[in-house]
């Protein structure tokens, strides 16, 4: 519960930067905080290299520098030293995971994750995810996945909430209804 509490205050703390900077920020420093935690997990030497007490801090804030030289704002970077500095490199996915759920609260953002019975066109990805953000009456990020199991219709989850408009669901409904004989 702590390393979760510690990396929201440092996605805190960086989403205060990015409003500060202005302009389109606050999605830029989501985006890099995600490449650069995706490039210590997919890296073995680069987790090793920020990890590592043999190398000195300095050293890993000059490393940090160079590899983000020209891609990254300076503040950004300023930001990623400061979490070295202080030892906490090895919460960078989880502070890139907090920073993703406040910007998402910020911006008036959900994440659902659709399922349909076969994998869907370009066209109906977005109808579907235009149905949801007026239905939700938020900006919709629909992840879509196919499962045969649902035979047709549609589920998404948004959140703990799910709603459920597979025929499997409703063949069930039918079922349960002809037996009990509502």
């Amino acid at each position: 519960m702590k390393s979760t509490t510690v990396a929201r205050n440092y996605a805190e703390a960086l989403l205060v930067a990015g409003e500060v900077e202005g302009g389109d920020a606050v999605e830029r420093y989501g985006r890099l905080l995600d490449a650069v935690a995706g490039a210590i997990q997919a890296d073995q030497r680069i987790a090793i290299a920020l990890d590592s007490p043999r190398v000195a801090k300095a050293t890993k804030s000059a490393l940090l520098e160079r590899a983000l030289d020209g891609v990254a704002p300076p503040e950004f970077v300023r930001f990623l030293q400061a979490v070295v500095r202080r030892g906490r490199q090895g919460l960078l996915a989880e502070i890139s995971h907090e920073y993703q759920g406040l910007l998402d609260v910020k911006l008036n953002r959900v994440h659902a994750g659709v399922t349909l019975a076969r994998e869907p066109d370009v066209r109906l990805e977005r109808e579907i995810t235009e149905r949801l953000t007026a239905a939700l009456r938020k900006e919709v990020r629909a992840h879509f996945r196919a499962d045969g199991g649902i035979l047709g219709g549609v589920v998404v989850r948004v959140g703990d909430r799910i709603y459920d408009g597979s025929l499997r669901r409703k063949l069930a409904v039918l079922r349960r209804k002809m037996l009990t004989g509502e």
